[in-house]
């Protein structure tokens, strides 16, 4: 049986996942990390596995380009670890306990069997406080990581070190803050009514959320193959990137609602009782009348919110067209997104490219 472009890609993608994991695992890094707890919690989620989507794509863009995708593997492991300490604090945040079905970190360090093992006795408030702190000094020393590793384009490579500076220069700013916002407007519009928002305002969100760092990892990957800062090359793959990590996250939106919880690796309906207004949400309120909008507001933003009660939601969302009108806006995207390869050079990259962008919309985690 011919392999489809799926198999294909998730075949490549798994190539890259090992050569990044195995660089960020390396032994070289392990002696920077201390005490115990730092140590463990900072490489914890890229031991726990993970698609490594963002640096694959970052290396597909360097060879789409005509670069030497084996020259980016430090930007690659940098935005791994990167993103990862953005997890780790977004967990703390959305109140998770679990990541890939495996404790998140404020959790694990919560647990008095994990604390009594290191003679450490806590009430179990302040063994709560001190999970919170371990998560977030283990974001704040990725978040540095993440930057030295950038660097190591320059030291191991010899890439210019003023493309270096631009990358360093645009992950630490540009990329961070609109990150942040992303996430202060997600928490934001969870406490807003659902009538003060638009498709507009939601997908800018997700964007900031997601896309800018999918786009980051198209310009970077790009710009280390060309090695140069002026580049049509470079802003249509960023472009591309841009508008297929949108497409993601609208992905991941549905996939939150009706995806399979052994491999969402949290419950499902997590994102109904934070009250998240994602655009399923929107589509299915603005289709709904008074009896099922009261249903919606019942649920959503509940945390008590029983599994028949999800269950219930999750019905609705479907049956007023949420979830099917979100897919099509992501199928959109995906659509809006080919034609900026075109001044791509035809070659094996452009074609993981492509293929990652039908993956987003049919994947199923």
């Amino acid at each position: 049986m011919a392999e489809t472009n799926n198999e294909h890609f998730l075949a490549e993608l798994k190539k890259r996942s090992k050569i990044i994991t195995d660089f960020i695992l390396n032994k070289r890094f392990n002696d920077r990390f201390r005490p115990d707890h730092i140590n463990s919690a900072v490489t914890a989620y890229v031991k726990h596995g993970g698609k490594r989507l963002r640096p694959a794509i970052l290396m597909f863009s360097c060879g789409a380009v005509g670069g030497d995708e084996t020259i980016s593997v430090p930007a690659a492991a940098a935005v791994e670890i990167f993103h990862t300490w953005t997890l780790v604090h977004d967990d703390i945040i959305d109140r998770d306990s679990l990541r890939r079905r495996k404790p998140t970190v404020h959790t694990q360090y919560s647990d008095p069997s994990v604390l009594t093992s290191n003679g450490i006795k806590l009430t179990e408030d302040e063994a709560r406080h001190y999970g919170v702190s371990i998560a977030i000094l283990t974001g704040d020393v990725q978040h540095g990581w993440g930057i030295s590793l950038m660097a190591e384009l320059t030291s191991l490579h010899n890439v210019d070190p003023l493309v270096t500076l631009d990358l360093i220069y645009e992950l630490d700013t540009k990329v961070l803050n609109t990150l942040v916002e992303g996430e202060v407007l997600d928490i934001q519009f969870a406490q807003n009514d659902i009538e003060l928002l638009t498709p507009d305002i939601i997908e800018d969100m997700l964007w900031k959320k997601t896309g800018a760092l999918y786009e980051f990892c198209g310009r970077a990957g790009a710009l280390i193959g060309t090695g140069r800062r002026e580049d049509p090359m470079v802003e249509a793959i960023a472009g591309f990137a841009a508008l297929c990590g949108t497409a993601f996250q609208l992905q991941d939106d549905i996939l939150g609602i009706i995806g399979r919880e052994e491999t969402l690796g949290k419950p499902i309906g997590s994102d109904l009782r934070e009250g998240k207004r994602t655009l399923v949400i929107y589509y299915a309120w603005h289709n709904a009348g008074s009896a099922d909008r009261k249903r919606i507001r019942n649920v959503l933003g509940n945390q008590a919110a029983t599994e028949a009660d999800i269950d219930e939601m999750i019905n609705l969302l479907r049956e007023l067209g949420g979830i099917e009108s979100v897919a099509d806006r992501a199928r959109h995207l995906i659509e809006e997104a080919r034609p900026k390869l075109d001044i791509i050079p035809d070659s094996p990259y452009r074609d993981l490219l492509y293929e990652w962008a039908e993956f987003l919309i049919n994947r199923e985690l």
